[in-house]
């Protein structure tokens, strides 16, 4: 592997994974047209040298992360599965329990119920000693 192409990789995996979890604003475009911009290059050369070099697509490693960072929202329950599909741009709540569910396995509902029978009961200690 050429290291510019490596460093080129580098730089997607950076601004995909800057704007799923450190940017306030939704992207309003597509990422092909986002990444094009950014980085100034043809999104069909950007494509071929990520799925190379990274074995995968472009699109599956923003949906992989995307829906990491949407368990990461429904764990902190700050937002609803409406707000969140809002926020990552999904046209409907169905297309994003859809895709989460490819994903995981699960619903986002199910996932956020799995959660909260995973945290343990806290034993309440007998003040009333004998």
């Amino acid at each position: 592997m050429d290291d510019r192409n490596g460093v080129l990789v580098e730089k997607i995996k950076s601004i995909i994974l800057e704007s799923l979890y450190y940017k306030e604003d939704t992207i309003k475009i597509n990422f092909s047209k986002f990444l094009s911009r950014k980085l100034n290059l043809d999104y069909s050369y950007l494509s071929s040298l990520f799925s190379e070099v990274q074995g995968i697509t472009i699109e599956r490693f923003i949906i992989t992360h995307k829906i990491e960072r949407i368990k990461e929202l429904i764990n902190y329950g700050e937002l609803n599965i409406t707000e969140i599909a809002w926020k990552f741009n999904y046209s409907s709540v169905a297309h994003l329990s859809n895709q989460f569910k490819k994903v995981t396995g699960l619903s986002p509902t199910h996932f956020k119920q799995i959660k909260y029978k995973k945290i343990p009961d806290h034993k309440i200690e007998n003040t009333n000693k004998a």
